[in-house]
């Protein structure tokens, strides 16, 4: 096992969440309605992204006992999207705060000599948004990891 192919938020008002990631940008395919989906898949490059219902997650994950479900504080977890500038960094961000994502950290440059900031998505998902002088990324735009 050494890849992953979706990676699935629990969101807490999925149609809001659904409005939030069109609005940054994601091409969704909806199932059920599109105010009230059953599940979203995003059409991105690399691994796909998913919103699941978040107490239906839960249930998923152990109907008869499912886990306890967080109160919004940071769950460990964070979401990257790795740019190819400084000023794409800065665009990302900028448009983000436009649809109403809380801008947590302002792009700076950072202790490892990259450039990024980070945001909160309506369901309290970190996002960095980090650029790298000397990354690399490979014909699907995915970032290049060498050993």
């Amino acid at each position: 096992m050494n890849r992953i192919n979706l990676i699935t938020l629990g969101v807490r008002d999925i149609g809001k969440s659904l409005k939030f990631y069109r609005d940054i940008g994601f091409e969704a395919s909806v199932t059920g309605d599109e105010e009230k989906p059953v599940i979203v898949f995003f059409k991105n490059e690399g691994s796909k992204l998913e919103l699941f219902p978040l107490e239906e997650l839960a249930k998923d994950i152990n109907e008869e006992n499912p886990p306890e479900l967080s109160k919004r504080g940071f769950s460990g977890v964070t979401l990257a999207y790795n740019a190819k500038s400084e000023t794409e960094v800065d665009d990302i961000l900028q448009s983000v705060k436009k649809v109403g994502a809380q801008v947590v950290k302002e792009p700076q440059t950072l202790s490892w000599g990259g450039y990024g900031g980070y945001f909160i998505d309506p369901d309290g998902y970190y996002w960095e948004v980090a650029y790298g002088s000397n990354w690399e990324f490979d014909d699907s735009n995915m970032l290049i990891i060498k050993d």
